[in-house]
């Protein structure tokens, strides 16, 4: 773990430690919310060339990955603006799975399936399973974490 320090600032550039010394990188949004970029390597990459990869997914990370030194920062960009545009989420009732809603910007609107399929829950995420995600991401297998928070059937009728 690298040393403790204060909390991201949007714009901030992170590296992720992965498996067998490589890393991934992260853009700092509106916190808690990162963006996740398609790069793995050995080799630092400018904060810059970090930006111009694809973005693999956006999502809401404990504080902890920067305050503890876990995520280092790495420089700052000015993020794009199609980065800065609000996240937008589902939550799906633990009880009544039919019962669904969007998440943006901090409203919720009643969804439905179809409008919920291909978004992420809403989930703020542990660090450790950030890096599980990337992990399995790059080694193309599906990742368990996902899979607990994929869009749930309802059984009901």
């Amino acid at each position: 773990m690298g040393k403790k320090t204060n909390k991201q600032a949007v714009g901030d550039v992170v590296r992720i430690p992965l498996a067998e010394g490589r890393h991934g990188y992260a853009l700092a949004l509106v916190p808690p919310l990162f963006a996740f970029f398609d790069c793995l390597g050995g080799d630092e990459l400018a904060p810059a060339d970090v930006i111009s990869r694809p973005v693999l997914f956006r999502l809401w990370v404990m504080d902890s990955a920067v305050t503890s030194g876990r995520w280092p920062i790495v420089g700052r960009v000015e993020p794009p603006p199609a980065l800065l545009a609000a996240a937008t989420f589902f939550k799906q009732n633990a009880l009544n799975k039919r019962k669904l809603t969007i998440y943006v910007g901090g409203k919720e609107s009643p969804a439905t399936r179809e409008q919920c399929v291909g978004l992420e829950r809403a989930a703020v995420w542990d660090p450790a399973h950030v890096e599980d995600r990337l992990t399995d991401h790059h080694a193309g297998r599906p990742n368990k974490w996902v899979e607990s928070l994929r869009l749930e059937d309802s059984l009901e009728e």
